[in-house]
């Protein structure tokens, strides 16, 4: 495999029949799809600028406007949507859950655009810019935070982002929302079986919601909140229970993000916007559930 391809035939097999075909003059050099993808993994995979993506790609400029499209048309959700969708048929979905987020280093050639930060809304869905972009300012400077949602075996189920400074757990409901696995018969799945979080996600509302919904929370109580409820007596209520053995298995989601940081463009942002940004998180989840359907390591 050269060193210019990611992809394996097995990989690129069950990512191509969901994508667009390329605009172009019949027979024009570079109009596939297959290296305009390669071209946007290898970007993305280097952390380059786009202006020195190699000439075997194309045009740098074809590459980054057919990436920028299939972003905005949310073309990369529907991928990873379906690729979940075909594993859990075969059943290589673990429905034990891990959530967390990682922090991404904002480059200042992503930064140097306005934003208008405290509009709208604070989480990034398909399609849809935010109005500051995603990035905020955190105690280590510009930064911008993804948000995952994986199954038992580390595989991302649903990617958020968000501004550096955005707390861990008022994002895990969104997260929950956006998790919807199609199904051939029946409606699609959206409750997992367990929810394993650190003690960032440990609140009465987040408890509350999960029970409700008849999910386990596999999630410490921290100090404080142990504390305070000790303080109240009968009414803190009883002490929360924690399936330690099964907390471990946590982990899973700490080595997804250092997989996803293996990639330069992943690890520091250089991408202005948001959608562009979360679409290559979104192809790399791609990638990662390619590889596990198609059994190659």
């Amino acid at each position: 495999m050269s060193r210019f391809q990611s992809l394996s035939d097995a990989q690129w097999s069950l990512i191509e029949p969901m994508l667009p075909k390329p605009t172009g003059s019949p027979g024009r050099r570079f109009s596939d799809a297959r290296s305009m993808v390669e071209g946007i993994i290898y970007r993305h995979r280097c952390g380059i600028a786009w202006r020195d993506l190699p000439e075997v790609f194309g045009p740098w400029q074809t590459v980054w406007t057919w990436h920028h499209r299939l972003a905005a048309e949310g073309v990369w959700d529907t991928i990873v949507s379906a690729l979940i969708a075909q594993a859990d048929a075969e059943g290589l979905v673990d429905w034990s859950v891990s959530v967390d987020s990682t922090i991404a280093r904002a480059h200042q050639h992503a930064t140097n655009t306005t934003r208008l930060t405290g509009a709208g809304s604070n989480y990034t869905i398909p399609a849809v810019e935010p109005p500051d972009h995603g990035i905020g300012r955190s105690r280590g400077g510009l930064s911008t935070k993804i948000h995952q949602l994986v199954d038992g075996n580390g595989l991302p189920l649903v990617t958020l982002i968000t501004p550096g400074q955005a707390g861990d757990s008022p994002m895990l409901l969104p997260l929950l929302e956006q998790l919807r696995v199609k199904r051939d018969n029946g409606r699609p799945r959206t409750r997992p079986d367990a929810i394993r979080g650190d003690r960032a996600y440990s609140s009465r509302a987040i408890r509350s919601h999960l029970r409700g919904r008849g999910i386990k929370a596999v999630i410490p109580e921290p100090r404080d909140q142990q504390g305070h409820r000790r303080r109240r007596g009968s009414h803190g209520g009883r002490p929360v229970g924690l399936d330690v053995t099964d907390y471990r298995n946590r982990n899973v989601i700490e080595r997804r993000f250092c997989h996803t940081k293996q990639w330069r463009g992943l690890a520091t942002r250089y991408d202005k916007h948001t959608i562009v940004y979360r679409a290559a998180v979104l192809i790399h989840a791609a990638v990662a559930w390619a590889r596990a359907l198609s059994g190659t390591p």
